[in-house]
């Protein structure tokens, strides 16, 4: 969205099928993307993400401190933790690379986003029952508030700086995603999710136009200050690519980068896949990833054992509720509507993703998934087993053992998405 009477903003970026930016071509980039902003004695708020994701965060502070403090009255930086537990003073100094003390870094303010408190939110508007039933091809039908973090009104632009990645719920992350469920209330979360629940993971990752982003760029259109975007797409390795510009046009051309970045091909499924989780998903909520970005690879009746031995805990923000529903396929909850109907969408989303696609037999009550899932974490077996997933002592995983076996071993998983070429 640009200012009025604003000339058009245009996407400017570097991106590469091979190898990677410099600090130098980045800052180059990025400082060439803020000088066509109309930003001069102006609030800024800057969206960026939680530590659940690879950026280059620090780097991208510095260079905005650096082209935007002497330009803009304000510089303040919120954190878009959708539902993720709050990030601590010593976790955003870590994030962004700089000294964080009750929420200021010099002078800025760096927020969490409190998903949690109604008066966080203001609402800009709705969404009709019409437009959803259109939207999701009728696969939902219900109008929904659209709610925001409230501090964007004490703003005169949103610029959003988060990375690209493959997503499980709206194809690829980042982007306007930022906005919803970054910083959103729960009505717009839990509908969205559902609706990628509905449409399955596994379809729906790893493809950049979906219902699902349909929903949250119309939701975005309810935003009142003029937004843009900063998108990096970067791997364990380095930074790809980096795109700067309007907040659309920007997302589709960062996305198109991870698609070729982040998606890795391969000429036939296999059976058993060693997901190995990094030390940045605390819980499985958050490392849930593991499987989602290899599901799609796994031939049917295969096993994807998800192995993190410091993950401890199902949800840190969300546990109870998952502990009471379990982890099951969309049928299983559909067959059984009533049952569920009550439990918000994004939980409900949750549970279907992790895991996979499966059928139930509501006469037999027979749920059929069409991969086994095996936890091999700090999760105890029992709970595991209550939860409807398999368990593996996290003592007897062998990563370089396995792959000797035939198992396919993926070791920093969670954001390279895996698939099988079709014939």
């Amino acid at each position: 969205m640009a200012a009025i009477g604003a000339p058009p903003l245009t996407v400017i970026s570097h991106g590469l099928d091979d190898g990677y930016l410099s600090e130098d071509q980045v800052q180059a980039v990025v400082a060439s993307g803020l000088t066509q902003l109309a930003l001069d004695g102006l609030r800024v708020l800057v969206l960026i993400p939680d530590g659940t994701r690879t950026m280059p965060m620090p780097l991208l502070f510095g260079i905005l401190e650096h082209e935007l403090g002497p330009r803009v009255r304000s510089l303040d930086f919120l954190v878009a933790l959708g539902t993720h537990s709050p990030m601590s003073d010593a976790q955003l100094s870590g994030l962004i690379g700089r000294s964080v003390t009750d929420g200021s870094c010099g002078k800025h303010r760096v927020f969490n986003h409190h998903w949690d408190s109604p008066s966080a939110f203001a609402k800009l508007g709705e969404i009709s029952a019409d437009e959803i039933e259109s939207l999701t091809g009728g696969l939902l039908r219900q109008a929904v508030p659209v709610n925001l973090n409230r501090l964007i009104l004490d703003y005169d632009h949103i610029l959003i700086c988060g990375p690209v990645f493959p997503h499980e719920v709206a194809g690829f992350s980042g982007g306007a995603k930022y906005f919803f469920p970054g910083i959103g209330g729960a009505e717009l979360i839990n509908l969205t999710h559902w609706l990628g629940a509905l449409l399955t993971s596994y379809e729906i990752i790893g493809t950049p136009e979906t219902r699902v982003r349909a929903v949250i760029h119309r939701a975005a259109e309810f935003v009142p200050a003029p937004h843009s975007l900063i998108a990096p797409v970067v791997t364990h390795d380095g930074i790809a690519g980096i795109y700067c510009g309007p907040t659309i046009e920007t997302w589709a051309a960062a996305a198109a980068l991870s698609s070729r970045r982040h998606i890795v091909w391969l000429d036939r499924p296999v059976d058993r896949v060693l997901s190995v989780l990094p030390a940045m998903y605390d819980d499985l909520w958050t490392g849930a990833k593991g499987m989602y970005k290899t599901e799609p690879l796994i031939t049917d009746g295969g096993e994807v054992v998800v192995y993190a031995p410091h993950i401890r805990e199902v949800s840190y923000v969300h546990g109870r509720l998952i502990d009471e529903i379990g982890y099951h396929c969309r049928d299983y909850f559909l067959a059984q509507w009533d049952r569920f109907r009550d439990y918000p969408g994004g939980i409900l989303a949750h549970s279907t993703h992790l895991r996979g696609k499966g059928v139930y037999d509501a006469r037999t009550g027979v749920e059929t998934p069409r991969i086994r899932v095996t936890l091999a974490t700090g999760i105890p077996e029992e709970r595991c087993h209550r939860l409807n997933l398999g368990y593996r002592d996290p003592a007897t995983v062998d990563a370089v053992k396995w792959a000797k076996e035939g198992w396919f071993v993926v070791p920093h998983a969670g954001e390279t998405l895996y698939r099988v070429r079709r014939s």
